[in-house]
């Protein structure tokens, strides 16, 4: 029987309710202290409540410089476990798969929140310094001049490159954090390697100049990504799952960058490291990148073409908004999971909805405190 958007789906030991999944999305809703607030156990949980397969948190940082912004969600800390336990609590009672995205922003760090400008912010202002593969800052002049404002481009944070201490700092602060996220009570881990942040910095020859052991060639630049993803494997427990979130691509074809076939030679190194699903999204490098027409599913054929190099499963991202059009993603055997994003925002019970539309009500049910308003 072929699968569906709610067939359950096991990875290790790991039983996953339905093929849907709640996409990390920043709110930049934590009062400077990285620790978990009402916000995120009633935007998660909520999501949850909605039906959803599993619930992502937003991009968690392992250490307070890897935050994109000074309100970003933590986990450098007892005390950061200690608050977002009872948010993976919440969310597993309701029957979804708690999940974490443990992340660094790299030298996309220190800037305002979206709705501030995300402007780079000055250690006067409550920055810090960034770190990278190299000691070159993001463009925000670039990204700034893009958006046709007037004013005088924003000055960028000091960047630092990288030396191997400073690697090997990262590499056990991503340990640490997934040892703290299993403390909470999540389910899977997810390394976040995507959207221009740090691990991709590393794997993008757009941002990694380095000559040593982690630049350089294929094998250097992608040597932190797959060292990371091993060592989260081996201290996260065996029948749990690991996923890592890749960029397809740079969307910089003018230049040499990260490819979709760059990408389809990692996945399977990054299987071989551990990795149990690959989340395939793309871009978030540079300012000038050439972002395709944002279509209906106008990032899954990367998912598909990962998904033909390697055995592990892969997840599809990019315009997924349709119950008809996610079913459609599992039913061709397009991905494994279809991570929607924006439509979650959107509607909290999309899953709900979808099996209402999709004639599967039977096999997912809503809250018994809000049947009487559907009918059930």
């Amino acid at each position: 029987m072929t699968d569906d958007l709610f067939a359950p789906l096991s990875i290790r030991d790991t039983e996953i309710r339905n093929r849907v999944m709640v996409s990390p999305m920043c709110q930049y809703s934590c009062d400077r202290d990285g620790l978990a607030t009402d916000w995120h156990e009633t935007h998660l949980g909520s999501r949850a409540t909605g039906g959803a397969g599993i619930v992502m948190t937003e991009a968690t940082a392992v250490e307070p410089r890897g935050r994109i912004t000074p309100n970003d969600l933590g986990i450098w800390s007892d005390d950061h476990a200690d608050a977002l336990a009872p948010v993976a609590e919440f969310v597993a009672d309701r029957g979804a798969t708690p999940a974490i995205q443990l992340a660094h922003a790299g030298r996309k760090a220190s800037k305002t929140s979206p709705w501030e400008g995300s402007e780079p912010l000055g250690p006067d202002e409550g920055g810090w310094e960034t770190v990278a593969p190299s000691a070159e800052p993001y463009p925000f002049a670039a990204a700034h001049d893009a958006s046709g404002d007037d004013a005088e481009p924003p000055e960028p944070p000091r960047t630092a490159r990288m030396d191997e201490e400073d690697i090997e700092a990262v590499v056990d602060a991503f340990v640490a954090g997934a040892e703290r996220a299993l403390d909470a009570g999540f389910e899977i881990a997810e390394v976040h390697a995507a959207h221009g942040y740090l691990l991709h910095e590393f794997l993008s020859p757009v941002t990694n100049r380095r000559d040593d052991e982690y630049g350089g060639d294929f094998e250097g630049r992608t040597r932190l990504v797959r060292e990371i993803t091993a060592a989260v494997r081996e201290v996260w427990p065996g029948d749990k799952p690991v996923f890592v979130r890749i960029s397809a691509t740079d969307w910089l074809p003018d230049r040499e960058s990260w490819t979709v076939e760059d990408t389809a030679e990692l996945a399977p190194l990054l299987a071989e490291a551990g990795a149990d699903l690959i989340d395939v999204s793309a871009g978030g490098i540079h300012p000038d990148q050439q972002v395709p027409d944002g279509g209906a599913n106008y990032q899954v054929p990367y998912a598909e073409r990962v998904g033909e190099e390697t055995e592990a499963l892969v997840g599809a991202v990019g315009g997924i908004s349709e119950p008809k059009q996610a079913d459609a993603l599992i039913r061709n055997d397009r991905a494994d999971l279809a991570i929607v994003g924006r439509e979650h925002l959107r509607d909290p019970y999309f899953t709900l909805h979808a099996a209402d539309e999709l004639g599967a009500d039977e096999r997912v049910e809503w809250p018994i405190q809000y049947r009487r308003a559907v009918g059930k």
